[in-house]
C-alpha cells in the first residue's frame, strides 16, 4: 500500500484527512499527535467525546469473488505497449495451475508493490452484453470514502461500482462510467449533483480522457461534489450514502480502441481483457462516533468496540438500562453518550418514553420496570402501598421502605363515657361525604395523600404521609413528598376523621398549628375521603374556578 496515494485520495474525497486527523474527524490516524489519551473516546477529564476507528484500506487481504479468471484451461493473452505512434504486442500464457503464470483474484487485494506487480486477469474478450464482476465483502458496515482500481490493462469503456448495505442481498449503484452513458445505463453524462439527488449515482466519461494501455487508475470518491459533504455530521442522507457492507464492480464493456476491426481479429481479441493490480476500498469501520476501533467477537465477526454506553455491531443502540434519552450518533460537538435510567438502585430494567422525554425538556425519558425492595414509581422513588419510608436511610438503600405496622387504634375511646360522647362530638362531620365547589372553597387546603405510617405522640397521632398532589393550600406551604399529618387522639378514637394506613385519601382541611409546627392538621371538621381517580379532573376545575374568583361567590 502506498501512503502517498492514500493521501491523494483523502484530499480528492473532500474529507480533509490531514487536518482532521489531529482532532478526531475523518482522517488518517498516522498523522495524529504522537501522545494520545489511553482511550480516544474520552478526554483527559474522562468526559466522553466522539471517537472513530482508523482510516484503512478495508479491502486489503480480503477475498474477492470474480466471475471470470484466465488460465483454466491455459490460454494465450497479449500485452499491448505503445512506443511513439506504434503499438507492439508481446504474448504470454495464463495458466491457473502454474504459480508463475497464474493471475488469481487474490492479487487484487495483496500488498501493492510497484516493483513486483501482480495482476488479476479475466478471460479474453468478454464483451458487452456479457460482463465481468468483482465482489468484495467488507465483513460489516463501513463508511466508505473511496473505491479505486489500478489497471494492468486498458481501462474499461463502461463499468459500474455498486454497494450493498445488507451483506449482498440487494445492490444499489455508487457510480457509472461510460463514454455512452445514456445508451449503456440510461443516464445523462455528468449530471449535476444537488441536495435533492446527492444520494444518487451519476454517470461520467472522465475515466476515458486518457487511455494508457497499462497503469490506468479509476478512483471514485463517495463525497466529492456532494453539497452536504462539508456538514457530514448533520447529513443522515450522506451518512447513509457512504455506508456499505459489500462492494461490487461490474465491467460492462471493453475499450478496444477500434482494434477489433484489424485483419488479425484473433490477435486483437487476445489483447483485450480486464486486468487489475490493486482494488482498494478506503474508509472507516462504521461505529457512529462511539468507538475508536473494530475487533473480532467470539464468532469471529468484525464489530465495533463500543463506548459511551452504546451497543450493537455499529454502536447503533444504547446498551441495556441506558435508555434515559434516545440513541444518537456522536458529532464533533456532542458525544451523545447513552445515559442510565435513574432507578435509585431498585430496578435492573427500564424503557424509554418519548412523551416524558419531551415534557422534561428533552432531558429524561427513562421509566423503571419491576421496582424492587418495596418501591414504586417511575424512578422507584417512593414506597409501594403497604410500606412506609424509613427516613433514616437514603432512598437508594435496600431497606428504605418498611412494612407498615398494625393500623393504629381507631376503635372507640377507651372509656364508656368517652365512647358515648363520640356521637355528639362528631355530629358536625356526620353525613354523606361529598365534594363540591362550596366545600372546596371553605377549606384552606386540598391534597391527595397516601397514609404510610402512624404513631402516638401524646394527645396527638402523627401520620407519615406522602403528598401526591396539591390542589389548594393556605398560609402553610404544602410540598409534595413525605411529611406529617397531625390528628388529635380524640378525633382518631371517634373515627372523625376515619383514617387507615396504606390507603390514599383526599384531604380538605383548614390551617391549624401542629405540635411541632411541621405538616398539616386534620380534625373532626376536615373532609377525609378515600381517594377516587375520577376526582382529579373535578379538583383541577375547582382550581381554575378559584383563580377566576368564584370562591368569593360560593
Amino acid at each position: 500500500m502506498l501512503w502517498s496515494f492514500w493521501e491523494f485520495v483523502c484530499v480528492f474525497a473532500g474529507f480533509g484527512c490531514l487536518a482532521e486527523g489531529v482532532r478526531g474527524g475523518y482522517g488518517m490516524s498516522m498523522f495524529a499527535a504522537q501522545q494520545t489519551p489511553p482511550d480516544p473516546c474520552y478526554d483527559e477529564n474522562s468526559s466522553p467525546r466522539r471517537c472513530i476507528p482508523d482510516f484503512v484500506n478495508s479491502a486489503f487481504g480480503k477475498e474477492v469473488k470474480v466471475s471470470s479468471t484466465c488460465g483454466n484451461p491455459p490460454s494465450r493473452y497479449c500485452v499491448v505497449t505503445e512506443k511513439g505512434d506504434e503499438r507492439f504486442r508481446s504474448c504470454h500464457i495464463c495458466d491457473a495451475m502454474d504459480p508463475k503464470k497464474a493471475h488469481p483474484p487474490a492479487y487484487l487485494t495483496d500488498l501493492n508493490n510497484p516493483h513486483n506487480l501482480t495482476c488479476w486477469q479475466s478471460e479474453n474478450y468478454i464483451q458487452y452484453p456479457q460482463n465481468v464482476t468483482l465482489t468484495l465483502s467488507l465483513g460489516k458496515k463501513f463508511e466508505v470514502t473511496y473505491v479505486s482500481l489500478q489497471f494492468c490493462s486498458p481501462r474499461p469503456e463502461s463499468m459500474v461500482i455498486y454497494k450493498s448495505m445488507d451483506y449482498g442481498k440487494s445492490w444499489v449503484p455508487f457510480q457509472f462510467y461510460s463514454t455512452q452513458c445514456r445508451k449503456m445505463y440510461t443516464k445523462p453524462n455528468k449530471a449535476v449533483i444537488t441536495k435533492q439527488n446527492e444520494q444518487e449515482a451519476i454517470c461520467t466519461d472522465s475515466h476515458t480522457d486518457m487511455h494508457p494501455f497499462t497503469g490506468g487508475l479509476i478512483a471514485f470518491s463517495t463525497l466529492d461534489g456532494r453539497p452536504s459533504a462539508h456538514d457530514f455530521d448533520n447529513s443522515p442522507v450522506l451518512q447513509d450514502w457512504v455506508t456499505a457492507t459489500d462492494i461490487k464492480v461490474a465491467f460492462s464493456r471493453l475499450h478496444t480502441l477500434g482494434d477489433e476491426n484489424e485483419d488479425d481479429s484473433e490477435l486483437a481479441r487476445e489483447s483485450y481483457y480486464y486486468a487489475v493490480s490493486d482494488l482498494q476500498v478506503g474508509g472507516r469501520c462504521k461505529c457512529n462516533g462511539h468507538a475508536s476501533r473494530c475487533i473480532k467477537d467470539r464468532d469471529g465477526n468484525l464489530v465495533c468496540d463500543c463506548k459511551h454506553n452504546t451497543a450493537g455491531p455499529e454502536c447503533d443502540r444504547c446498551k441495556p438500562f441506558h435508555y434515559d434519552r434516545p440513541w444518537q450518533r456522536a458529532t464533533a460537538r456532542e458525544s451523545n453518550e447513552c445515559v442510565a435510567c435513574n432507578c435509585n438502585l431498585h430496578a435492573r430494567r427500564c424503557r424509554f418514553n418519548m412523551e416524558l422525554f419531551k415534557l422534561s425538556g428533552r432531558k429524561s425519558g427513562g421509566v423503571c420496570l419491576n421496582c424492587r425492595h418495596n418501591t414504586a414509581g417511575r424512578h422507584c422513588h417512593y414506597c409501594k402501598e403497604g410500606y412506609y419510608r424509613d427516613m433514616t436511610k437514603p432512598i437508594t438503600h435496600r431497606k428504605a421502605c418498611k412494612e407498615i405496622p398494625v393500623v393504629p387504634p381507631t376503635t372507640a375511646a377507651s372509656s364508656t363515657e368517652e365512647s358515648a360522647d363520640c356521637d355528639s362530638y362528631c355530629k358536625a362531620s356526620k353525613g354523606k361525604l361529598k365534594i363540591n365547589m362550596k366545600k372546596y372553597c371553605k377549606k384552606d387546603y386540598a391534597v391527595q395523600a397516601h397514609i404510610l405510617k402512624a404513631e402516638k405522640a401524646g394527645e396527638w397521632w402523627k401520620f407519615t404521609v406522602n403528598i401526591i398532589s396539591v390542589y389548594k393550600q393556605g398560609v402553610k406551604r404544602i410540598r409534595r413528598g413525605d411529611q406529617f399529618l397531625w390528628v388529635r387522639s380524640k378525633d382518631v378514637a371517634c373515627k372523625c376523621p376515619k383514617i387507615k394506613t396504606g390507603k390514599k385519601y383526599l384531604l380538605l382541611g383548614n390551617d391549624e398549628d401542629s405540635p411541632d409546627q411541621n405538616g398539616v392538621v386534620a380534625n373532626k371538621t376536615s373532609l377525609v375521603i378515600q381517594w377516587r381517580d375520577t376526582w382529579a379532573r373535578r379538583l383541577r376545575k375547582f382550581q381554575q374556578r378559584e383563580k377566576k374568583g368564584k370562591c368569593k361567590k360560593a
